[in-house]
């Protein structure tokens, strides 16, 4: 008798620090972003694993960032309505977002380069101070 093998388990996807990803920021308050935004991962995996939670930065493409002190540019995005933009990670917007329940999904650019992520944890610790 031949057994067939079985097939093999899909491994469930998890968001990663360094990660960038789909989350839809609604609802919001005042000068908070709102609908769905590209957002980078600040938690470990593990983290967000056992806590359904992400801790991040958003991202935006909104022009006005460009001498955000606060904002780190980190590449070119794709606007419908306008073309190639730049992109910022918002280093003064850190957020916790239930990833599970807002049905985060994974960003075509996958993660940021080693370099730019170093460059926005600098940034959010000049903000916070984390030693």
């Amino acid at each position: 008798m031949v057994v067939a093998p079985k097939p093999l388990a899909k491994k469930r996807w998890i968001p990663d620090r360094q990660d960038i990803i789909w989350i839809d920021c609604n609802p919001q308050a005042g000068r908070e972003m709102r609908d769905v935004h590209p957002f980078l991962v600040l938690s470990p995996r593990i983290f967000n694993e056992k806590t359904s939670l992400v801790i991040g930065l958003p991202m935006t493409t909104a022009e006005y960032n460009s001498d955000n002190p606060f904002a780190v540019a980190v590449g070119e995005a794709w606007e419908k309505k306008a073309g190639l933009m730049t992109s910022y990670v918002l280093c003064h917007q850190p957020k916790s977002f239930d990833w599970r329940l807002r049905k985060a999904k994974a960003h075509p650019l996958k993660t940021l380069p080693d370099a730019l992520f170093a460059e926005v944890c600098e940034r959010l610790n000049q903000i916070i101070c984390l030693g």
